[in-house]
């Protein structure tokens, strides 16, 4: 689907005019159509009509002054809607009470903001009042007093004006243009609605009319008009591999208009039956008799067929009463030949007994069925938990796999209830806990009793495969995300409100020890079988995409590296910061929380803690050697691989390297800078993200980690890989732990660096002497070391004073052959070093940063932004920082997303206040009320300066904080 604005296109058909931009897309089935919506409400009248008749051009005048775009968003998933930011068409019905007619697929069934835009640019808020359950029509309200410049007026809905022959125009805005006026001929009145895919919305038991407008993306909602500026349709869809389109009728637009005008309720009556509208000779082929054709032929002359159940719901109201192939031959006494016929009696019986007859197999069946209302099945609430959202399963959604209209529907399977990460919707919640949901009342009460960090199994089945019941257990995080709320559609506010269901979880469950039994693995090495002791999995949960780490569940195994005190060495790309939630499996049998302790800012590993008391297992630490493997060793490889099982195999070290990880430059994040990595060419080795190189009698020589990289030239996947990392670099950590004393003091150089040949040094200035030196000092690779890239300094920090292709001589009079040897900067607030610096031998004192200062300590959540201090790989990719507030990710549905900020971007003003910091940046917004317009001034990564406007919305996305307290997260909201 392009665009919920945009034209609908079934494969060849679309919906027209709706520009969808949002992080969730659907792919088009053969028989899909397509929205149709456009961007700008700019609107320039241009001969685009192709006709030289004055009356047409005053026609276009007149209808111009009354037709809007529509700038919108979907806050939030609901049954059929993803969350998006997208435009449309509209166009004004009621100047007095400010009614702006528009598609259904536009209003949407769920929570949206928007505001219109007139053809002289003003602009005003609008709010939906009312979205039909079925057709695709819906109508938004707007204050007429803030349209202080134009003269408004409206147009009239003329249904019964709609003829074969009628030349229209579609008045709107097409393919993100300023004004279009695209014109054609109505071919058709009787074309059944167009199918747009399962999992989406889809009109039915309607007709279509048909015209060769060849109208595209925007002009969704657009009116269709005759030349005395009627409204004779709604644009709607259209075929994407021809030039016809699709309109609605406007026979219940209009009927609905009428109930608001008059403030009385729009009923909507429903049997859960969805007819087709099919010729004569195939209702013959179903069972229609010879005399029910004659005399359908001659009441309805100009009618090509009769309507033909196609889909008949189970525990509907027609449940084995109406079958598949019966033709509808009255209604209470009312012959039918047209949809909207069925409609009018339907929706005027809402509660009443009706005689329904038809033909079955050349026989009259009389059926006595009471009429449902079409509102009752059409959900108009939800409930926020855990990181998701649901709401009871709806007609639409029924309707597109047969079955009844019941069951709690996951609209948003994210946090707890993320089943797959390629699909967040069209999952059914059948149990929690063992307790059945058939409702999302008794799923509430259900969740209720459930407290916080508990471990349920549920059952839930995916519309798309009725037949497949999973099983799974989640684990219910409630702290990171608290909210267990329900929102109510108020279509008087056009808002939704919100009611708190429970304000705060209940207590997390004591966690008891446990007993698990390790089975040694005969390895054929002495020494290694009992080395199953040492690896753990590990589990992560990281609901909160801190320093733009894109993962969010991840599993691997650590290595134990104190069993006494309960330390966990694990990769940091599966364990990339602090706030997260761990889990330390032990045995494939027992678990116990983690947590994260201390994260190297360049050589790839987290060290996560666990509490050894509640683990009644022999669990061991290894024995570590001292001695660095070189090209060339001999080692024996234990492993586990994609699919979590344990390999192994003897291998041959190829190389170690000194190296750096490349950027993912698009989206800064964490990856491994200034390692000393060892390379292995066996293939085992390349499908394990964890293992551990260890000698025939069990001494581990280095570990096998998994490395983040870059994106994939395609930006669709993250390259990974897969080095070792040698014990002795990360033995002043362990020795640090067996005293039970986290190394929060280690420091590091703001700098990367590369390796250099000989070849390259001499010629960039390195002289003999300082060469015969490094030679004589090298015992394996030959080579230098030079400065790839220097950090950006924090805003009150110095620049380091080493500069990009400075090389590297000594560090504090060492000669420096590769990456250990900058080991000194480890503990030394200050190394002194020299380097060649275009062809001139410098001395150089460098100040060292501790790693503790380089973590995230805090984040704001602002109008759908995620605000953070630039982490340290921002850093490293630029020259200097315009300021410290770095806007890392964007909820979809939010004013950050409707108005474009860009991620990976800096706010340096609110309302031409400077804000340097998130203090300051706080301090601003905390100021400015709800509903209005903010002035941003950014800057881009690549230090291009933009401004924008944002109007705030606190109801949806209200202003919030986590940050750390006494080395624990905390959440503050700073606006209600």
């Amino acid at each position: 689907m392009s665009g919920i604005g945009n034209k609908r296109r079934l494969s060849d058909v679309s919906l027209n005019g709706y520009s969808k931009r949002s992080y969730q897309t659907h792919s088009d089935s053969e028989e899909e159509e397509e929205y149709s919506d456009s961007s700008q409400a700019i609107f320039d009248i241009s001969p685009s009509t192709n006709s030289n008749n004055n009356k047409w051009q005053d026609t276009i005048t007149k209808v111009v002054n009354a037709v809007v775009s529509i700038q919108f968003t979907h806050v939030r998933n609901f049954d059929t809607e993803t969350s998006l930011v997208s435009e449309a068409t509209g166009f004004v019905v009621d100047s007095i009470k400010g009614l702006i007619l528009t598609n259904r697929h536009v209003v949407g069934p769920g929570p949206f903001t928007g505001y219109a835009v007139f053809d002289n640019h003003e602009e005003v808020t609008v709010t939906p009042i009312y979205r039909d359950p079925v057709h695709d029509f819906g109508f938004l309200q707007f204050d007429p007093t803030k349209v202080k410049y134009l003269q408004l007026s409206h147009l009239d809905l003329k249904p019964d004006l709609a003829k074969v022959g009628t030349e229209i125009r579609v008045v709107g805005n097409d393919a993100g243009e300023k004004l279009s006026i695209l014109s054609g001929f109505i071919s058709r009145l009787d074309r059944n609605a167009p199918a747009y895919g399962s999992l989406t919305y889809n009109d039915f038991n309607t007709e279509y009319i048909q015209a060769a407008a060849s109208a595209s993306g925007g002009s969704s909602g657009s009116p269709v008009v005759n030349e005395d500026g009627e409204v004779v349709a709604l644009q709607a869809g259209g075929s994407t591999e021809a030039s016809t389109d699709f309109f609605l009728p406007v026979d219940r637009p209009l009927r609905a208009l009428k109930c608001i005008q008059e403030s009385e309720p729009i009923t909507r009556g429903d049997i859960q039956v969805e007819w087709q509208l099919k010729p004569f000779d195939e209702c013959r082929r179903l069972g229609l008799t010879p005399e029910a054709e004659a005399r359908a032929r001659q009441l309805f002359p100009s009618k090509i067929g009769l309507l033909v159940a196609e889909l008949v719901l189970p525990e509907g109201p027609a449940d084995g009463l109406i079958k598949e192939g019966d033709t509808l031959i009255s209604i209470d006494g009312q012959d039918i030949s047209t949809f909207i016929k069925v409609d009018e009696i339907l929706d005027q019986s809402v509660g009443k007994s009706l005689t329904f007859i038809l033909q079955r197999g050349g026989e009259v069946i009389s059926r006595s069925i009471t009429i449902g209302d079409l509102h009752a099945i059409t959900p108009d609430r939800y409930v926020d938990i855990a990181g998701a959202s649901f709401n009871n399963l709806s007609y639409q959604i029924a309707r597109c796999y047969c079955i009844p209209v019941k069951g709690v529907f996951i609209n948003d399977a994210s946090g707890s209830f993320e089943f797959a990460s390629y699909e967040r919707s069209g999952w059914l919640l059948e149990t929690v806990d063992d307790k059945p949901t058939p409702d999302l009342d008794a799923f509430i009460e259900v969740m209720k009793q459930i407290p916080d960090r508990s471990r349920v199994p549920i059952t839930y089945r995916h519309v798309s495969d009725l037949h497949t019941e999973n099983v799974q257990t989640i684990y219910i995080e409630r702290h990171w995300d608290s909210t267990f709320r329900l929102a109510i559609r108020n279509d008087t506010t056009g808002i939704w409100d919100f009611t708190n269901l429970q304000d705060k979880p209940l207590d997390p469950p004591k966690v008891e020890p446990k007993y698990a039994k390790y089975v040694d693995v005969p390895f054929g090495k002495e020494g290694c079988s009992s080395l199953v002791r040492s690896f753990v999995q590990v589990r992560t949960v990281a609901p909160v995409p801190l320093d733009s780490y894109p993962y969010r569940k991840e599993i691997c195994y650590g290595v134990i590296v104190d069993a006494t005190n309960g330390y966990v060495l694990v990769s940091r790309r599966f364990v990339p910061h602090d706030m997260c939630d761990i889990f330390v499996i032990f045995a494939e049998s027992i678990d116990v929380p983690g947590k994260v302790v201390f994260l190297h800012p360049n050589q790839n590993y987290a060290i996560v803690k666990y509490d050894p008391s509640l683990v009644l297992a022999e669990v061991q630490s290894p024995k570590f050697s001292d001695v660095p493997l070189k090209r060339g060793d001999r080692s024996f490889f234990i492993g586990y691989n994609y699919n979590l099982r344990l390999v192994t195999d003897d291998v041959r070290i190829s190389a170690v390297s000194s190296l750096n990880v490349p950027a993912a430059s698009l989206s800064p994040r964490y990856r491994g800078t200034n390692l000393e990595c060892i390379l292995l060419d066996s293939k085992i080795t390349l499908e394990c993200d964890t293992g551990i190189l260890t000698d025939d009698d069990g001494t581990v020589r280095a570990f096998w980690l998994t490395y983040l990289g870059e994106t994939n030239c395609e930006q669709t996947n993250d390259r990974m890989y897969r080095m070792g990392l040698d014990v002795t670099d990360v033995q002043q950590v362990i020795e640090s732990l067996k005293s039970n004393t986290i190394p929060q003091h280690l420091r590091i150089l703001e700098a990367e660096f590369n390796s250099l040949t000989i070849y390259q040094a001499r010629t960039r200035g390195v002289p003999d002497s300082w060469i015969k030196k490094l030679e004589d000092a090298c015992s394996e690779e030959i080579k230098l070391l030079s400065v790839e890239r220097v950090a950006a300094p924090r805003l009150n920090q110095d620049r380091s004073p080493l500069k990009t292709g400075d090389i590297i001589l000594t560090v504090d009079d060492h000669i420096v052959t590769n990456m250990r040897d900058f080991k000194p900067m480890y503990t030394e607030e200050k190394t002194n070093f020299r380097i060649i610096r275009q062809k001139k031998e410098l001395e150089i004192a460098v100040q060292t940063i501790e790693t503790s200062s380089l973590n995230t300590s805090r984040v704001v959540y602002w109008s759908g932004a995620l605000l953070q201090s630039p982490h340290f790989a921002v850093r490293q990719l630029m020259v200097d920082l315009p300021s410290e507030v770095y806007v890392t990710r964007k909820s979809a549905g939010g004013p950050a997303h409707q108005y474009g900020i860009p991620t990976n971007s800096f706010i340096t003003h609110v309302n031409d206040h400077e804000t340097k910091d998130l203090e300051s940046f706080t301090q601003v917004v905390k100021q400015i009320p709800d509903g209005n317009y903010v002035k941003l001034r950014l800057m881009s990564f690549d230090k291009v300066p933009l401004a924008i406007s944002l109007k705030t919305n606190y109801h949806y996305f209200p202003t919030s904080e986590l940050k750390k307290v006494d080395h624990e997260w905390k959440e503050f909201e700073l606006t209600k």
